[in-house]
């Protein structure tokens, strides 16, 4: 219980610095996120950002965290190793996107490693999991 805390303290501070990187887009970017692509403009608010990255690494925290309780040693480790590769795929396509896509570019380097922490976050999360040992369930005997 105690690697979790601190896990998840770790997370939140991470997803500080992630929200403040992703609100820290160029000039170019923010007025583009603001005259073309709103659906994007709680970016432009570095709580906004943290508190959703902080929100979605928890959903995946429990997710995982419930995985690794119901299944088999084996099975969850396959389970978290694909979780790594989907991170992995997602951590490439970014870094491919802002490097191809020219409106994608100009948000600035800082917005980009913003991005990237969301990813290795989630990377973090599952190699969490793979490297903790497995606790028995304790079995309760009636007398």
């Amino acid at each position: 219980m105690k690697r979790a805390a601190i896990l998840i303290l770790f997370l939140l501070l991470l997803s500080l610095l992630s929200g403040y990187l992703l609100s820290s887009a160029s000039w170019a970017g923010k007025v583009g996120i603001s005259m073309f692509y709103k659906e994007y403009e709680f970016l432009k608010y570095w709580y906004k950002g943290a508190a959703l990255c902080f929100i979605i690494w928890m959903f995946l925290l429990g997710l995982q965290s419930v995985l690794q309780s119901q299944l088999r040693r084996t099975t969850s480790i396959f389970v978290h190793l694909i979780a790594i590769m989907l991170a992995l795929f997602g951590l490439y396509f970014s870094y491919s996107d802002f490097r191809q896509n020219i409106s994608h570019r100009i948000l600035g380097e800082r917005f980009h490693l913003g991005a990237y922490l969301f990813w290795i976050g989630w990377l973090i999360i599952s190699l969490y999991f793979i490297l903790q040992k497995k606790q028995q369930k304790k079995k309760h005997h009636n007398a």
